[in-house]
Formats: structure tokens, C-alpha cells, sequence
């Protein structure tokens, strides 16, 4: 004769049941292309910054040379910035027709590159006046007549 024995309840067993991973993969699918998005849109314009930032950096360079060299002649002219031919700059310089001024000229420097088939550009403008002291016979010399 056999015995009957009872059999000790099942244990909970460890794991995901089917429904609970139905439901994740649901949800990564929702969520996963937005996440993807905002890393790419991240990454474009942070190569956009980049380009900003050196078109500044060249900008503010450019200008400063103008700067230096003094009162600068009219007319209009362009280049690219030597081996980084990546990025042009065009510099405008014009009279300032004003009556209450004389001897300003204004000064238009605007730098251009491509990004993403695009161009792009930035500009800055400032005024620079001829600072040389007018040659008048008339007036005595800063160190004097001998």
C-alpha cells in the first residue's frame, strides 16, 4: 500500500511574470525615442555653440586688428581667417555723415560659416574716430617753439 503525501505548497517563484514585462517594454517604448531625440537635438546644438563661439572669438580678433592699425580707410573688404578657412569675415568701413562730429568712421565686421548646409553669421559694429591732432602752424608745438 502507498501513502498519500501532501505536497508543501509552491514557493513564490523569483522573476517577472509576462504581464509585468509587457508592460516595461510598453513603457521603454513610449519613452526611449524622446530620450534618443533630446540626445541628438543635445548634440546639434552643441556643435552649433562651438561654431558660435569661435565665429566670436575670430569677430572680436578681427575687430581688434582694425583697431590697431588706427583710423582706418573706406571701403569694403573680406577674407578668411588664415588656415581656418572654414570661417570668412567681410569688414565694411564707412563715413559717419553728422555735422555735430567729425572724423568718425563706422566700422561693421561680420564673420560667416556653414553648419548643418546652413550659413551662419554674426556681426559687431563700433566707430572709430581719427585721433591725430590737427597740423595747425598757427598753435605752438607740445614741446614748444626754440
Amino acid at each position: 500500500m502507498r501513502l498519500l503525501t501532501t505536497r508543501p505548497a509552491p514557493k513564490e517563484k523569483d522573476g517577472f511574470t509576462l504581464v509585468e514585462v509587457l508592460v516595461t517594454l510598453a513603457i521603454l517604448a513610449a519613452v526611449l525615442p524622446a530620450l534618443l531625440q533630446a540626445f541628438a537635438s543635445a548634440a546639434r546644438n552643441q556643435g552649433l555653440s562651438d561654431n558660435s563661439t569661435t565665429a566670436l572669438y575670430l569677430l572680436k580678433y578681427r575687430m581688434a586688428e582694425i583697431e590697431m592699425e588706427g583710423y582706418p580707410d573706406v571701403g569694403d573688404e573680406s577674407d578668411e581667417f588664415g588656415e581656418n578657412t572654414r570661417y570668412r569675415w567681410r569688414s565694411i568701413v564707412e563715413d559717419v555723415d553728422s555735422e555735430e562730429v567729425e572724423n568718425i568712421r563706422r566700422v561693421q565686421v561680420t564673420v560667416t560659416w556653414i553648419h548643418r548646409n546652413r550659413e551662419r553669421s554674426i556681426s559687431m559694429s563700433t566707430y572709430i574716430a581719427d585721433r591725430q591732432m590737427p597740423q595747425n602752424s598757427d598753435q605752438p608745438s607740445a614741446v614748444g617753439n626754440r
